[in-house]
């Protein structure tokens, strides 16, 4: 993953209630959860859901399935996961940290 790509993704998750919308789709699991109880869950208005949901679904973060009359919106875990790879990929590879010396 790019450093622009990883930057976007994290300004996307940023926000308290895009970040709260990401944790219940990761507890939701692969069945995802009906928008409606996501903003049940999370009660603000479906105006405000919409609109959060859109910036995380331009990130590629989310995808929303329709199931006849009901819209699942549901994690996209690799993108998530590359996420993660991203920002821990070189955990304990500088040993400058023991010597106390600055790393630039």
């Amino acid at each position: 993953m790019e450093l622009e790509t990883a930057a976007l993704l994290l300004s996307k998750i940023g926000n308290p209630t895009r970040l709260k919308i990401v944790r219940l789709l990761v507890r939701a699991g692969d069945q995802g959860m009906p928008v409606g109880l996501v903003q049940k869950k999370l009660q603000i208005p479906g105006s405000t859901l919409t609109h959060h949901i859109a910036h995380l679904k331009s990130a590629g973060l989310i995808r929303q399935e329709r199931e006849k009359a009901t819209l699942i919106c549901k994690m996209e875990y690799e993108r998530l996961d590359d996420l993660v790879a991203y920002l821990t990929e070189e955990c304990c590879v500088d040993d400058s940290a023991e010597t106390g010396s600055k790393v630039a």
